[in-house]
């Protein structure tokens, strides 16, 4: 069902794809060796072979994690709201003459994969843009097989919804309270996209919150066990209080894992 989430997404990603925001544009220039640097698989503890493993880039469209996958020698699909998105998907994969299925979709529902289907799940910044992250959990963990990884990327919940904007002073200012499904909103940053290039102001991010409880709790009821955890920071020695490289710094404004699906573990 096409909800009022669904459509609110889709078109701000369709107008945030069609005016070329950094993270819409294919990688054109990848290597086998820059492709598992970009992706960071050493450093997330991802080291066996990819040839011939199945995996899902979810919400992961516009031609970058897709191909890097592709390269590694993995069956790769692409599920994205943005039509747009995925059509970048298939031009890097032309490029690099590879293959790779694309549809369009919703994060929430992964019912067009069939049960077990794939060997890892590859989730980067997008979970906070629906208001229930354990939907989304509890269809990865039907897709994925026993032993696969799911790499997920989100928000700081701590810090959801505030930017260097926020700078009092002293500080950032927490605005919202702690808790789940908070709608949040903030201005694109400005390395984004070239504002200059874009004549019709796009619509901001809806995001809401989601507490580091019910993403933990989630997973682990879904029978996902944690092998990594990180905070993502940007390092700018130097910046003023106020700029987006010294928030950063005071607030990480990301967090990502490798959780892995191990049913027999959880029960």
């Amino acid at each position: 069902m096409k909800d009022e989430v669904y459509l609110y997404n889709q078109a701000r990603w369709e107008s945030l794809a069609q005016s070329d925001a950094l993270f819409t544009c294919p990688y054109l220039d990848l290597t086998k060796e820059s492709a598992r640097d970009y992706l960071g698989l050493d450093r997330l503890g991802i080291s066996d072979d990819l040839t011939g493993k199945n995996v899902l880039c979810l919400a992961s469209g516009g031609g970058q994690q897709s191909a890097a996958f592709a390269l590694l020698g993995a069956n790769v699909s692409v599920l994205d709201i943005s039509h747009t998105q995925l059509e970048r998907d298939k031009a890097a994969a032309e490029h690099y003459g590879v293959e790779v299925h694309v549809v369009q979709g919703d994060m929430r529902d992964l019912s067009c994969f069939g049960a077990h289907s794939f060997d890892g799940v590859w989730h980067p910044y997008s979970l906070t843009f629906v208001p229930d992250s354990r939907v989304v959990f509890h269809e990865v963990s039907r897709v994925i097989k026993t032993g696969g990884f799911y790499y997920l990327m989100c928000a700081n919940p701590f810090f959801s919804g505030v930017t260097h904007e926020d700078w009092n002073g002293n500080g950032y200012t927490l605005r919202n309270p702690y808790k789940d499904e908070t709608l949040t909103s903030y201005p694109d940053q400005d390395w984004v996209y070239d504002r200059s290039k874009v004549p019709d102001r796009i619509q901001e991010p809806r995001e809401y919150t989601q507490t580091l409880s019910r993403i933990m709790n989630g997973l682990i009821k879904e029978q996902f066990v944690l092998a990594y955890f990180s905070e993502i920071k940007s390092h700018y020695p130097g910046d003023l209080p106020g700029s987006w490289g010294h928030f950063t710094d005071v607030a990480p404004p990301w967090i990502e894992f490798i959780w892995y699906h191990h049913p027999s573990f959880s029960k």
